[in-house]
């Protein structure tokens, strides 16, 4: 269990849930709770095999704490995930009763975790979840789906980037490649060619990449080509782990700004990226707008005031950026001090 004692502060509960009826296999980990009840989407997605998932949950708790810190949230972090079984249907009553007893799990935790959706669930499920626990944000009663939300953070992020190293105010004319093209790639691709950017887009589905070809205009390219596309900016909104010894190598951009969860494949990379001259935006920071609407809720939704807070992406970004100028270190490792000062780690 090593995993669960890396980085601060160190994990505080790990708890699992498999129900035979159902076939729901479930873990949630909570990092913290320092600064009050953690949040953090449900993933359901096919894993191979338990300790895939287990590595799962662990990295996204420890990102959900560090976001929620650096957003300057009163929450803590954590995160759940279900082995999503193969026969699970997309709706219907089988679902609704395999998301019940979610609902029964997450309610045993007794409001330590609230959870919301992520890649896997919907708002939908959110809302059979609610039948059993009130300890759910995000539901269609809510404030409903955060990716608009996650997205538009995203491209406030982005042109704090473009501020900081190309000095513009505006995005007009950019070249962004854009990796990832479902529920928050697709809205941010959407944003920023409102705002003049050029795109060049994949994605593993083609259906997606055709339907940004036709709407915004895109350029397509195939999955593994796009880390050498010659570009301003890169933005990651697939899955983890894309920034590697070997992507790194072949990007041929100033910035790299995105909505993916966990972009760096080991710690080093985001040194990596400066010693190549690259710009990273760290991922917990920028793409924090969905984890602020969800967040409001809590509270009691007020959807002018989330906004307000998802645009000071920009300033959270541009302290960074600038704080990393100074200390001539890596970005990604001046945003983890600047979260372990709030947590006093």
């Amino acid at each position: 269990m090593d995993l669960l004692h890396r980085g601060k502060p160190h994990f505080n509960q790990l708890h699992i849930k498999h129900d035979e009826q159902t076939g729901l296999r479930a873990i949630v980990a909570l990092h913290s709770l320092k600064l009050g009840p953690a949040i953090g989407g449900c993933r359901c997605i096919p894993y191979s095999s338990t300790d895939d998932a287990l590595r799962d949950v662990v990295r996204l708790a420890k990102g959900m704490t560090y976001k929620a810190a650096i957003s300057g949230l009163p929450h803590g972090g954590a995160k759940s995930v279900i082995m999503r079984p193969p026969n699970l249907p997309d709706s219907g009553p089988e679902r609704e009763a395999f998301f019940e007893v979610f609902g029964e799990f997450i309610h045993s935790l007794g409001g330590q975790y609230l959870v919301a959706e992520d890649s896997g669930t919907t708002p939908a499920d959110m809302n059979v979840i609610r039948r059993k626990t009130p300890f759910v944000l995000g539901s269609e009663d809510g404030s409903g789906d955060p990716s608009p939300s996650t997205a538009y953070g995203v491209r406030r992020g982005i042109e704090a980037a473009v501020k900081h190293r190309l000095n513009r105010d505006t995005l007009e004319g950019l070249h962004i490649a854009i990796q990832g093209l479902g529920a928050v790639g697709f809205s941010l691709a959407r944003d920023l060619r409102a705002h003049g950017a050029r795109l060049t887009v994949t994605d593993v589905r083609p259906a997606l990449i055709e339907r940004a070809v036709a709407e915004l205009g895109a350029e397509a390219v195939a999955p593994d080509a796009i880390f050498a596309v010659d570009a301003d900016i890169f933005a990651p909104c697939a899955l983890g782990a894309v920034l590697n010894d070997h992507t790194i190598n072949l990007l041929k951009v100033n910035i790299i700004a995105g909505a993916a969860n966990n972009q760096l494949a080991e710690d080093r990379h985001g040194r990596l990226l400066m010693e190549r001259g690259i710009l990273y935006a760290p991922d917990y920071a920028i793409n924090a707008g969905g984890l602020i609407n969800v967040a409001s809720e809590y509270e009691g939704f007020d959807a002018d005031k989330s906004r307000d807070h998802q645009t000071r992406i920009y300033d959270t970004m541009l302290h960074i950026f600038e704080r990393s100028a100074v200390e001539k270190l890596p970005t990604s490792v001046v945003a983890d001090h600047i979260v372990e000062e709030l947590l006093g780690a």
